[in-house]
């Protein structure tokens, strides 16, 4: 697969607001597209990743995103996590540390995002290990359910910063 993957742009988060991909950089030739988010840390504890997607290069902060994810969790039973008309998609449920020894990682899919005539949407993996041993996982999707065409995605902590954390957005060949 690493043949099929291009890199159209990475960003390295250091006490970040926001990190966003794509923007100025996008490449419209793709159907699909990856964003690979590696050790990534809060700043401030007990807080949750956002994703929206840009539209003319600013993010979209409108109401209009639906999410749905299984998650499973190493010291409780799994969680079944639905939100409807939020201004962002939550890719992570159970608020994570700013602990060093703590990291979140996602693999997501974008879908749709060049089409004006269609909704963006997108399917994720995420894991987050916490210091305490625990491990949490998450895999499910949203929709931000507006036709219009998209070039890129904003990540935002719910509260505070991104500490750290490595950002790449690929496209994948047809």
């Amino acid at each position: 697969m690493s043949n099929s993957l291009v890199l159209i742009d990475s960003d390295t988060a250091s006490s970040s607001a926001s990190i966003s991909l794509g923007g100025s950089d996008w490449d419209s030739s793709y159907d699909v597209y990856m964003v690979v988010i590696n050790d990534m840390q809060f700043a401030t504890d007990n807080t949750s990743l956002g994703m929206r997607v840009l539209a003319s290069s600013s993010p979209k902060t409108t109401s209009d995103y639906d999410t749905v994810a299984k998650v499973l969790r190493s010291n409780a039973t799994f969680a079944n996590n639905a939100l409807e008309n939020y201004d962002r998609t939550y890719l992570t449920y159970i608020g994570a540390s700013n602990v060093t020894e703590e990291s979140f990682n996602a693999v997501i899919y974008l879908f749709n995002m060049n089409n004006a005539s269609e909704y963006s949407f997108n399917t994720f993996e995420v894991s987050t290990f916490q210091y305490t041993g625990v491990l949490e996982g998450g895999q499910g999707g949203s929709v931000y359910t507006v036709a219009e065409a998209h070039n890129g995605v904003q990540f935002l902590a719910g509260s505070g910063n991104i500490a750290s954390g490595e950002f790449k957005l690929y496209g994948l060949k047809k």
